[in-house]
C-alpha cells in the first residue's frame, strides 16, 4: 500500500503502458530507481504491444531473397519479451500467485563482488 504522493503517469504511454503504470503506483510506493525501472517496463509493454499488432497484420513469417524468415517484429517480440522479464524481476514486486500460495517474495541479495579475469 502506498504512503506517499502517487508519481504522475509519464506522457506518450499506450492503453498498455498506462494500464501497467497505473496498476503498480497505485500499489506500491516506489522510489527514484525504481520508476525508472518501472518507466522502461511500460515502454517495454508499449513496444510488445506494437509489435504484436505488426504480426497480426503481417504474419509470423516473411518472404525473403534467402528463404522464408521470422518476420522481423517476432523476433524483436521475443528480445523484448526477455527485457520486460528481467525489469520486472529487477523491481522484486511480487507476484499474486505467490501471495495466493503463501510463498514469500524474492529476497535482495547483494551486490557480487568484481572477479579476476
Amino acid at each position: 500500500m502506498t504512503t506517499g504522493k502517487t508519481p504522475r503517469m509519464p506522457p506518450n504511454l499506450n492503453a498498455g503502458g498506462k494500464k501497467m503504470w497505473k496498476s503498480v503506483v497505485e500499489e506500491y510506493d516506489l522510489g527514484p530507481h525504481e520508476l525508472t525501472l518501472l518507466l522502461q517496463v511500460v515502454r517495454a509493454v508499449d513496444a510488445l504491444d506494437a509489435l504484436e499488432s505488426i504480426v497480426r497484420a503481417e504474419g509470423v513469417t516473411v518472404t525473403t531473397p534467402q528463404g522464408v524468415k521470422a518476420h522481423p517484429a517476432l523476433v524483436e517480440s521475443r528480445q523484448q519479451a526477455i527485457t520486460l522479464a528481467k525489469l520486472v524481476a529487477s523491481l522484486r514486486l511480487p507476484l499474486e500467485e505467490d501471495e495466493e500460495a503463501g510463498r514469500l517474495p524474492q529476497r535482495r541479495v547483494g551486490v557480487r563482488g568484481l572477479r579476476a579475469v
